[in-house]
């Protein structure tokens, strides 16, 4: 990698400026104010870079935690110590004090102990938290975290009943901030080349999984402030003691070892929140996606983990029906980890896909699954959005219900509509072709050519080799009758906490749903 030693110091970025004539309320203040009903913020980023996959992820975000001197705050659905990001002692005979632990929950005490003005917090979905007890070393971890004066690690209870909170926001200093869909969390780690029984993919308990690609955007300068202050504002919902903002510094967190794709860019940020006590539902995530579907020209390229958000479908089939549709290309998984999921996601897909095949006229839909060179589905955990090489969006929603209105969720887009950012589409376009090559397994150059010769990122995946890695268009199977009616009642996955308290009151196995007749 690129370096790159640019360490403009970051505009004055006041909590009164960010706020200024906004009102107050537990998670982040809401108003007119906002910039409107699809972004809550815009802020200038000095530097931005997606990263693809987390092998990347995880070792550039050692790199920035070591350059850390104020604050780290992770935010994440899930948080799992034990995981490697790298580092560690390289040869048997050497110091162990000299080198840092490769383990993150270790490399964390190792790091706070020798930044002694270094505040480190984690903020971490309340469900699941049992599981910490069968982790093996993470409750010894989370001990030594408890007992260190300056390690908090906190669980996030401020929801509603089946709500989750989903975003995965890292911010250090305020002036480095990470928001995408990578948690730091076991079954991530992987490389771009999304290898074959890769030894290193492996549980922190040793068990191998399987490929999982994803991806997330580091940001510097006001954007991370804005992020920051985000932060702060949840911690406090969640019941989490006040704490102030960052002093500004010339220093930069950014890793040294990445060059960043885009310069002097203005970020937008947008949000789900549910209502919960006085913070207000929020749906700007929902909002931005239909603007972005309607504003397309030419295409619309997708990588997801979903696809059964009946309000994006009905945007695409409203496309479809016109004389002359964008192309719209979506990256699916082959089907949803777990079988709650696979029940009501993968049923909801295929009644989504089959009606907008009724109207694509064109043929200009389409939904393809990545495998392995020797076969093996790539699970695909991304929430990627580019339009017309003139939009790039990264974050946590899902193209499901429970991501435009019922969990947590933040998303970050660039914009080369916006005044500054201009100059972004040349970056945007490679980042794209970069992804296609990705997961057709040939250089960018050839899926360029197969773009100019097919005129359609549909005809280009069709036309490049199968015998290595490789996407598969999504057929669509029948339905069971009782998958028909979960992904017709959407009883798992509701839009608001209302719709889930309701389900919850009457009962899995006395639900309406499994009375009613199959359409």
């Amino acid at each position: 990698m690129a370096h790159n030693n640019n360490n403009n110091a970051r505009g004055d970025v006041t909590e009164e400026a960010i706020y200024e004539s906004v009102e107050a309320n537990p998670v982040v203040p809401d108003s007119a104010e906002a910039e409107s009903h699809s972004v809550w913020r815009y802020a200038m980023a000095t530097r931005a870079h997606a990263v693809i996959d987390a092998a990347d992820y995880f070792a550039l975000m050692r790199e920035a935690m070591m350059r850390a001197r104020q604050r780290i705050l992770l935010i994440g659905w899930d948080f799992d110590t034990r995981i490697i990001i790298g580092g560690g002692r390289r040869w048997w005979n050497l110091p162990r004090k000299s080198v840092s632990p490769a383990r993150l929950g270790a490399f964390v005490v190792w790091l706070s102990n020798r930044r002694k003005r270094l505040d480190i917090r984690v903020l971490k979905w309340n469900f699941g938290a049992l599981k910490a007890v069968f982790r093996g070393s993470m409750m010894l971890d989370l001990l030594r975290w408890w007992r260190h004066p300056r390690i908090v690690f906190k669980l996030d209870s401020a929801h509603p009943l089946g709500c989750s909170h989903h975003q995965k926001i890292a911010v250090i200093d305020d002036r480095f901030a990470v928001c995408g869909g990578i948690d730091m969390a076991g079954d991530r780690w992987d490389t771009r080349e999304h290898l074959d029984d890769d030894p290193r993919r492996k549980r922190p308990g040793g068990k191998i999984y399987g490929p999982w690609h994803d991806c997330t955007m580091l940001m510097e300068g006001d954007a991370a402030a804005v992020l920051g202050a985000f932060g702060r504002k949840r911690w406090e919902q969640a019941k989490g003691k006040p704490f102030a903002a960052c002093k500004a510094q010339k220093s930069s967190p950014w890793p040294a070892s990445i060059e960043a794709e885009f310069r002097n860019v203005e970020i937008g940020i947008s949000r789900t929140r549910s209502h919960y006590a006085e913070a207000r539902e929020v749906r700007e995530i929902e909002a931005l996606f239909l603007e972005h579907i309607a504003r397309a020209k030419r295409f619309i390229y997708f990588e997801n983990q979903y696809f059964a958000s009946r309000s994006i479908a009905e945007a695409i089939v409203k496309r479809m029906q016109e004389p002359d549709p964008p192309e719209i290309v979506l990256i699916n998984p082959q089907s949803s980890d777990g079988w709650l999921e696979q029940t009501a996601m993968d049923g909801a897909r295929v009644r989504l896909v089959r009606a907008i095949e009724e109207v694509d006229h064109a043929g200009r839909f389409s939904v393809w699954h990545p495998f392995t060179a020797g076969g093996t589905p790539i699970y695909v955990h991304s929430k990627l959005t580019i339009v017309d090489d003139e939009i790039l969006r990264i974050g946590s929603a899902n193209l499901n219900n429970r991501s435009m209105g019922l969990d947590s969720e933040c998303d970050v887009f660039i914009d080369c509509a916006r005044p500054a950012n201009g100059h972004c589409s040349e970056a945007i376009n490679r980042l794209r072709v970069s992804l296609l090559a990705e997961h057709c397994g040939i250089a960018p150059e050839r899926v360029a050519e197969l773009l100019d010769q097919h005129s359609s990122m549909a005809g280009a995946i069709a036309a490049a080799p199968q015998d290595g890695k490789r996407l598969g268009r999504f057929v669509p199977h029948e339905l069971s009758d009782a998958e028909k009616a979960l992904a017709d009642n959407e009883v798992l996955d509701p839009e608001r906490p209302e719709e889930m308290l309701s389900f919850y009151r009457r009962g899995l196995f006395r639900s309406r749903f499994l009375r009613r007749p199959a359409k």
